[in-house]
């Protein structure tokens, strides 16, 4: 595995020498290229002006920001230059946090974090063990690939997982969903449905996340590199509308129990 990104975590007078690696394995993706029908060849992209319906080269492109409509305030490449922010290599631990006030919504990304050398090794240990006993959770700052990011440190299996924040400006709100209403619920129902939901509880690592779409896809690719002809189509299971809830709820739970059985 090889890291991303080197530095140290500083949090007062303390600094850890870190290696960054990502957590994503991304070489398994099935990936497909846009070919012409005719030859097979790969098909480019053209940069088409909308406005003279012209082919406009690299050099002659330039980013606008749109403040109004069909308004442009154009920004040149030194212009992006005079903001790049000075990567100084540390993660600047800005304060600790209890894990369960961060809500999943917040996550936007994941890196792994190890020691960089034997030198840190013990003062790693130890950053990850104090994170761990006190169920608690660095907030910080990194700044890769120009861009500065907030990040939060969390141990876990002796090492560190580092989350990418999103900023409170990228979060819609629950409250613009439409249509939700506190409505009472029927507590016959709610019995019933909580039910349902205890017979088929498990714990998460006996959840079944076979990707079904990738196998059946590879399977349908290799057997087109054999030559063969696939002719089957999957067809999809009819939705039966609920009409009596408690009805369904109940034949819910019978069957999850044969499962279960």
């Amino acid at each position: 595995m090889r890291s991303i990104w080197k530095g140290h975590i500083r949090f007062s007078l303390v600094t850890i020498p870190v290696q960054v690696f990502s957590a994503i394995e991304k070489k398994n993706d099935i990936r497909f290229k846009q070919l012409h029908k005719e030859d097979n060849g790969p098909i480019g992209y053209a940069k088409i002006c909308k406005s003279c319906d012209e082919k406009v080269p690299f050099a002659d492109i330039v980013k606008g920001y749109e403040y109004e409509p069909d308004n442009y305030v154009i920004m040149e490449k030194t212009d992006f230059d005079n903001i790049k922010l000075k990567s100084n290599k540390v993660v600047e631990i800005e304060a600790f946090v209890d894990i369960s006030e961060v809500h999943p919504t917040r996550f936007e990304a994941f890196y792994f974090l190890g020691p960089n050398g034997d030198v840190a090794i013990k003062t790693f240990n130890l950053f990850t063990q104090t994170l761990k006993k006190s169920n608690k959770a660095g907030v910080g700052r990194i700044i890769i690939r120009d861009r500065e990011d907030v990040v939060l440190l969390t141990e876990h299996k002796g090492g560190l997982i580092m989350y990418k924040l999103r900023y409170p400006y990228e979060m819609r709100n629950m409250e613009d969903v439409p249509d939700l209403e506190d409505t009472d619920v029927d507590e016959s129902q709610l019995k019933l449905a909580e039910q349902l939901v205890d017979s088929l509880s498990t714990s998460f690592d006996k959840v079944n996340f076979e990707d079904r779409y990738r196998d059946a896809l590879l399977e349908l690719v290799e057997s087109k590199v054999e030559g063969k002809q696939i002719i089957t189509i999957s067809e999809e299971e009819a939705e039966t509308p609920v009409v009596d809830i408690m009805a369904a709820l109940k034949r819910s739970i019978e069957e999850a129990k044969k499962k279960g059985a």
